[in-house]
């Protein structure tokens, strides 16, 4: 509780110097809004701000759960086969090193300008730190348990299963935090380079018409979105895996 008075104290005071600042300097509005002019485009434009928020957080959720499918599917045919490891670890470098706003355009043009290529775009962002993380926890399971269970005729599956995954949870943990907190990127981007709906629209369609203030006021309400997600996904998981405590404070 004193933690989170003071982030909102040193946030009402940033606040306060940004709007001494704006105003001492003259700054005009279509370059850098006040946070009272953006409370105010918060409060007059809030049916629409809402409306596009729902539609963004939709493909946030439906990118983060096909994302998290994705990389757990590949993480698991990587620790079963040797060939699908060799063959699917290329496919993850790739799925890295590519930057989705290279292939933003192409990815509307195969799936369309409605939820589909926004889906595509976050579950690609979200694939990656997914399916290595979960991939390196199982390889960094303990091996003398591995061995130990091995010893008892325990074929790869039981292996897997009983000593692997577990194993592995902490660190699929990890990866999904990880996805949770990039997956505004991904909708985000698609909406930009095609979309009628959702913040990153509302963001470009503000733009063009030189009203900064709405731009802040849609970035304000992404920010809202993705740190309450964030929360409920570390709620969860920290309640799902009780058996694996944090060393660090928070």
């Amino acid at each position: 509780m004193a933690s989170l008075g003071r982030s909102l104290l040193i946030a009402f005071v940033l606040l306060g110097c940004w709007e001494a600042a704006v105003r001492l300097f003259g700054v005009p509005a279509y370059i850098l809004p006040g946070p009272l002019r953006i409370g105010a485009a918060l409060v007059d434009n809030h049916v629409i701000l809402a409306r596009n928020a729902a539609i963004t957080l939709g493909e946030m959720l439906l990118g983060l759960v096909c994302g998290s499918a994705l990389g757990v599917g590949c993480a698991l045919l990587m620790a079963i086969s040797q060939t699908a490891r060799r063959a699917l670890r290329p496919v993850l470098l790739v799925a890295q090193a590519l930057p989705v706003f290279a292939i933003a355009p192409l990815l509307v043009v195969w799936f369309g300008f409605g939820l589909a290529s926004k889906i595509v775009m976050a579950s690609l962002i979200i694939f990656f730190p997914v399916a290595s993380a979960f991939h390196d926890g199982m390889a960094r399971a303990d091996q003398g348990l591995v061995d130990l269970a091995r010893l008892y005729d325990a074929g790869k599956a039981g292996v897997l299963r009983h000593i692997r995954i577990p194993a592995a949870l902490p660190a699929l943990a990890s990866g999904l935090r990880v996805a949770t907190a990039v997956s505004p990127i991904g909708a985000v981007v698609g909406e930009w380079v095609g979309s009628s709906a959702g913040l990153g629209y509302l963001m470009i369609y503000s733009n063009a018409r030189m009203q900064t203030d709405m731009v802040f006021a849609a970035l304000a309400i992404l920010l809202a979105v993705a740190l309450a997600l964030f929360a409920i996904v570390d709620r969860a998981l920290a309640r799902l895996l009780p058996w694996a405590p944090e060393t660090l404070p928070r």
